[in-house]
Formats: C-alpha cells, structure tokens, sequence
C-alpha cells in the first residue's frame, strides 16, 4: 500500500530573514524611483522629480511604495486590479509592458501623470508587479480648456506598451502621434520602462536567495507586521467620530466655494472616513478620482496615526474609505480632473482637522493647502513647441513642537525645486523674484511656514499659460489658538501700469514677449495662541526678514522700542 504524500507545510521566515526581504523590495522600489530620474529627458521629471515607483502584488496590494509623491500611488492603487479584469492572467508573458494614464479606468488620477507596470514571473507563474508613473509635461488636449476629460489630453487605456521585450510600435505611434513633443514623450516613456526592468531585474536576484514558501511567507509576515504596527497606532487616538469641513475656493469656472467634508470613526482596530456631504462633482477640473482620495487618505493617517508605518497593503487593512460616486471626491466619467492636486490637498486638511479634535499634539496646522503651479505652453525663437511645467510648495503647518518649514511641498506632493538656472537655460524665460513671502506664516506659540515668492517673464510672443492653486479666499487654518496662514495671490505684470490681479485658477493667458506673471503661494496656520511666542522668535523672524514690524507690533504685540533693539 503506497502512503500518501504528506503536504508540505510552509516554511516560516525568521524575523531577520522577513526584515531583509522587505529591506530588498523597498530597496528595488527606490532604486526604480532613480534610474527614472535618471534616465529621463524632461525637466519635469529629470529635475523636478515628479514621479514614483512601487511593487505590487498579483492583486494590485502594495508590496513596496518609494519615498516619492504620495498621490502617484492613486495611479496605481487599483492598477493591477484593473490589468487583470482586461488581461486574463494567461495573456500576460514575460517582457509585457502596459501602460495608461486614464483615470476612469483604475490607472491613472489625471492625464499627464503616466503609469507603466510589468509583470513578474517567478515559479512558473505571476507573482507581482514593477510600476512607475512620470508628469509628463504634455499629452495633447486643448492648450487653454478643461471642460471634461476629452480637452484635457490624450486618454490611453490599459494597454500593452512593449510585447515580449519588444515595444508595439503601433500602440507607441498612436500615442506620439497626439503629442505636441513626441521626442520628449518617447524618451520619457523609454525611461519609465527602463525603470520597470531594473525592478524585475532586482526582483528576479531576490527570489534567486529564497525558495518560494519562504519568500511568499515573508511577504505575508510584512503585510500582518504593518498591520498591527496600525492598530497599535490606531488604538494611541481616543475612539469616537470627528467630524471636519474645508473648502476650495473655487473650482474656476465660477462655482465656489465647494466643501469637502469628512466623518472620522476611530475604532479598536480601524478607522472609517466618510466623504458623504462633500461637493457633486464640478464643471471645473478640479474633481478627484477616488483612488486619488484613497492616497491622499492614507498619507494623512499614516503621518498621524504611526509615520514610520510601511505603506502596504496590511497598514491599508485598517482604514475604510466611503466616497459617494459623482463628488468631487469620487468623480465619474467625463468630470475634468486636470488640476485635482489641490483637492487632494483638501482633503488632507479635513482628515487632519478631523484628528485634531481628538490628538491636536499629534497634528500640524492647516499648510498651504495647494499644489500651486504655472504651465507655459509655446515656441522658443527657433520655432521650436515647448511645455513647461512648474509646482511651488509653501508654507508646512505649524505642530506642538515648533514652526512649520517655510517654502516647501507638503502632503500628497513631494517634487524638488528647479533651480532658476536650470529653467532659464532651457526654456524662453527669466525668473526675476524668488523669494519667501513676508509674513505669510501664521502667527502662534510656533509659527507657520511662509510662502513662495516667485515671478517669471517670458522672453517670446503668444505664449499660454495656465495657473492652479487655492487658498487665495479661504486661508490656512490655525490651530490650539494660532492664527491663518497668508493667502495666494497671482499678479500680470505687477509693478507697470498693465498690472491685472487674477485668479490662481486662469486657464487661458496669452503673453507677449516682455509680459510677466507673479506668483504668492500660501502660508500656513500658526500653532497655539501668538501671546506665547518667546520674544526671542519674534524678533529672530524680524531680523531674518521672515517678519515685518508691523506684524509684529499687530499679532505679537512687540513695542516700538523692542523692534528697535532688533533692528539694532
């Protein structure tokens, strides 16, 4: 009588055998994060760094997320979800590359943000996924609308970039084809899909180490450790139901203010926001994917509730998300979505307003609430089209422990600044101011980060330009007594007899050679009541310039004499 096989029982990983392998995969996904950088052509990503890379599992989970931008992961949170509801799993082979930037279609959250992901094989089979996604700097559209999701750009569905290694010309002609710098396109995307292997390579010299039980448990063991790292975090906030409202000013055809609105449960072992009361989705482009809402919700949760949390699929366990369809914070085909960084930002702001009624130690003041930005969109004097994109941080939130940082990007956005060198030696423009914004940081017992001042002039004729952000109506909020951060403000030729205040949301301006735009981005809110600032801070912030002596004789009541011995 033949006995029968006794099944194998799992092999479990030793705590250092998990560390490394989670180690190795984060490591992979940084390293994906850099070859495209690297690799790029494009300022936007080459410079400013407006990308990300992560591994995913079979199921679209995350494995490993770089230290990018926190948004991108809408792109690709329900990414591998969507590859397979297209893609049988049969139909996927080695050397497949996809690719998509369609927010309505579990890839994308707007259409110049790119995503490209790979299959991995490893025992005969698909175990998980590369991904990365880039700015481009121009995808076709209508250079001066954003009436729906059909003038914003070219719309790319789920489909195979590269077939067995080998790219599917069609498909990358079609795309060319609809760009207005198809070289900088192609170079860009050939960047992406560099990035994409060197993760599989890495991949593939990680699974080499370990037998395929012992591998798949570490994955396992750093999904449930990142889970309970949350509840415990989870269980540091007094339980109950916070409830917080902000508003965009507007969305820039008119429509304003628009609420976003939030209803946190903390429980045990979990925690619930709840969108129900936010703004319909709105005619201007500034609506949210729910993926998009997904990033920006665990962002805020994970720098609360515990920031050294792995973001993975076991710390997502813990959080429930309710947007209802057709808001502006769950959008539905064909609301335009082009500028929803400042809406992602929002609703930041209303989980962590909502937190900080329940560990106001634990959260930062309002910041500057927006992704503010100027697009330039024209010809050099050689003829040549050029698309430039530019994202100016702000003022960060001042917290309990001290002032917020002044003239940074905070929350769901993460790109560097690009030197004014960089920008002049590249594109038909000089950069004339670039400044921190004088008492734009909200006074407190700490103080709020200042803005950014910053003015460019353009150097050709008919150039079009776009600007986006917020915060120019409703101010960053303070906290614990501190007061608002400085508003935006965007200025046409400020200083000359043409000078014209507009908007932070003008879709459509045409320069002449000569004509410049101003650009003040917020501040944030200050911490605490002002009366508690040591005298000391004060009079520093006036020294360094961060502080007029009006503001501080009006909010820190500093007399005469005192400002004087400053001065002195």
């Amino acid at each position: 009588m033949v006995k029968p096989k006794r099944a194998v029982e799992p092999l479990s990983p030793d705590p250092i055998t998990t560390e490394v392998v989670g180690s190795s995969l984060l490591a992979a996904a940084e390293e994906m994060g850099e070859i495209l950088v690297r690799a790029a052509y494009s300022a936007n990503i080459k410079e400013r760094r407006d990308s990300s890379a992560a591994i995913l599992d079979v199921k679209g989970g995350t494995i490993a997320q770089a230290s990018h931008i926190p948004l991108h992961m809408g792109s690709m949170l329900g990414l591998g979800q969507a590859l397979l509801q297209r893609y049988p799993e049969s139909e996927i082979r080695p050397g497949d590359i996809f690719i998509t930037n369609d927010p309505y279609s579990g890839g994308g959250t707007h259409l110049p943000d790119i995503t490209v992901a790979a299959p991995f094989f490893a025992w005969g089979r698909l175990v998980a996924f590369t991904a990365n996604v880039a700015h481009h700097a121009e995808v076709g559209g209508a250079p001066s609308q954003t009436l729906d999701i059909y003038t914003e750009g070219l719309r790319i569905p789920l489909v195979r970039l590269y077939r067995g290694g080998q790219v599917c010309q069609d498909v990358m002609d079609f795309i060319l084809l609809n760009c207005r710098l198809p070289d900088e396109r192609q170079a860009d995307l050939r960047a992406q899909a560099a990035s994409v292997e060197t993760g599989l390579q890495r991949l593939e010299e990680l699974v080499a180490r370990y037998p395929e039980e012992v591998f798949l448990s570490c994955l396992r063991h750093l999904e449930e450790q990142a889970e309970a790292q949350a509840v415990q975090g989870i269980r540091s906030i007094p339980p109950g139901t916070y409830r917080f409202t902000d508003y965009m000013d507007t969305d820039g055809t008119g429509s304003g203010p628009v609420p976003i609105s939030v209803a946190l449960t903390v429980e045990e072992d979990k925690i619930g926001c709840d969108f129900a009361g936010s703004s319909p989705q709105v005619r201007g482009p500034i609506n949210l994917p729910y993926y998009a809402t997904l990033a920006g919700v665990y962002y805020a949760l994970k720098a609360v509730v515990d920031p050294t949390l792995p973001a993975n699929t076991g710390f997502y366990r813990t959080v429930h998300v309710s947007a209802p369809e057709g808001t502006i914070v769950n959008c539905v085909s064909p609301a335009p979505c082009l500028f929803r960084s400042d809406t992602a930002q929002r609703v930041v702001e209303v989980v962590l307003g909502a937190l900080a009624q329940a560990a106001p130690e634990l959260v930062v003041a309002a910041s500057n609430g927006a992704v503010s930005g100027v697009y330039f969109l024209g010809y050099r004097e050689d003829g040549s089209y050029y698309a430039y994109i530019e994202t100016l941080g702000g003022g960060m939130g001042a917290s309990a422990y001290g002032d917020g940082a002044d003239g940074v990007q905070v929350h769901t956005t993460n790109t560097s600044n690009l030197p004014v060198e960089a920008l002049e030696l590249e594109y038909p423009m000089m950069v004339e101011q670039y400044e921190l914004a004088v008492d734009s940081g909200g006074p407190g017992r700490h103080r709020g980060g200042l803005g950014i001042v910053r003015q460019y002039r353009v150097l050709t004729d008919d150039i079009r330009v776009r600007t986006k952000g917020d915060r120019n109506l409703i101010a960053p909020w303070g906290l614990q007594g501190g007061l608002s951060g400085g508003r935006c403000r965007v200025v046409r030729n400020p200083g000359t007899p043409a000078e014209q205040e507009i908007t932070p949301k003008e879709y459509d301006i045409l320069l002449k050679a000569g004509e410049s735009i101003l650009f003040i981005t917020p501040g944030a809110g200050g911490y605490g009541p002002p009366g508690e600032r040591t005298q000391a801070d004060i009079l520093r912030d006036v020294q360094e310039g961060k502080l007029s002596p009006r503001v501080a004789a009006e909010a820190y009541a500093l007399s005469p004499k005192q400002l004087r011995d400053a001065a002195s």
